[in-house]
């Protein structure tokens, strides 16, 4: 995949991005945690159907500074001066899993700049707490003076090992056992999740995203007016289910598509291309979205 990356500074704070694909209706895509402007799931296909994508490393991670998570105002403040860098005058955007709480706020105090937004897997309010366990979990493990540590272990076991490591992360993403959904995936599947996990990095960003989260609030939510498509697997175990539920009865110009995937990573398995198919559909036809309504 062809990619172009490049910076943007501005009163002394960088961002960092990508642009994959030439020409075409822009997308500005909030990737998740742990994720960047190398992200690649579900690009091949948006790039196949005549998009261009533009993702921002969200702050903290990758080049990107961390000084923009100091709100979302804040880095909203600063996807917008890297659009008009661009000369991109509005975009299709694309939020995935802990980028939820981004694209909402982008689209919500942007609308000028926004054609639809699609949320996937999303986060779409307060999520994890100081009180959960896993909350406590991730200040260790992906801590900027830790996280280094817990990704280069990870990819190195998934490289020599990956249907193993893939198998131990299966609790992490879906609430379904591997026994009941390893017919799912082929060994390209499997090689996407290593590939992921040696491009993963947490930097500052993952928790900065734990503490924005609770930013995601009713009354930003119910500013959103653009077309807005929530896909959200039923078996999602990383983001639950109550999420979608939320970002629906909150917006009133949404359309909520529960699909019957595996799990969180909706880019593979054997759902992936119908799902890949339904966000085109979306994409190209936002105001006939009901049709794609699976709940």
């Amino acid at each position: 995949m062809q990619r172009m990356i490049g910076t943007y500074t501005s009163e002394g704070q960088t961002i960092e991005y990508s642009i994959c694909g030439k020409t075409g209706e822009p997308i500005l895509v909030m990737h998740g945690g742990h994720s960047n402007c190398y992200e690649e799931f579900g690009y091949e296909s948006l790039i196949k159907n005549g998009f261009r994508i533009i993702t921002p490393s969200r702050a903290g991670y990758g080049k990107t500074s961390k000084e923009l998570g100091e709100s979302l105002a804040k880095a909203c403040q600063f996807y917008v001066r890297l659009l008009d860098y661009l000369d991109i005058e509005k975009v299709h955007v694309l939020s995935i899993s802990a980028g939820g709480p981004s694209g909402l706020y982008f689209a919500a105090h942007y609308p000028e700049r926004v054609k639809t937004l699609t949320l996937q897997s999303a986060v779409t309010k307060e999520w994890h707490t100081p009180q959960d366990s896993i909350y406590k979990i991730a200040q260790v493990l992906f801590h900027p003076l830790s996280e280094k540590i817990t990704w280069k272990l990870t990819a190195g076991i998934s490289n020599l090992f990956p249907s193993f490591i893939f198998k131990q992360m299966i609790p992490s993403f879906s609430k379904r056992s591997y026994k009941e959904i390893k017919e799912k995936f082929t060994d390209k599947d499997i090689n996407e999740v290593r590939k992921m996990n040696n491009r993963q990095q947490s930097g500052s960003g993952f928790l900065i995203d734990l503490h924005q989260t609770k930013e995601s609030t009713s009354e930003v939510l119910q500013e959103i007016s653009c077309p807005t498509f929530i896909m959200h697997s039923k078996y999602d175990g990383a983001v639950t289910l109550d999420h979608a539920y939320f970002a629906h009865e909150q917006i009133s110009n949404s359309t909520l598509c529960i699909l019957d995937s595996w799990g969180h990573l909706l880019w593979i398995g054997d759902r992936a291309p119908d799902i890949n198919e339904k966000l085109i559909h979306f994409l190209m036809h936002p105001m006939k979205s009901k049709h794609y309504n699976e709940s």
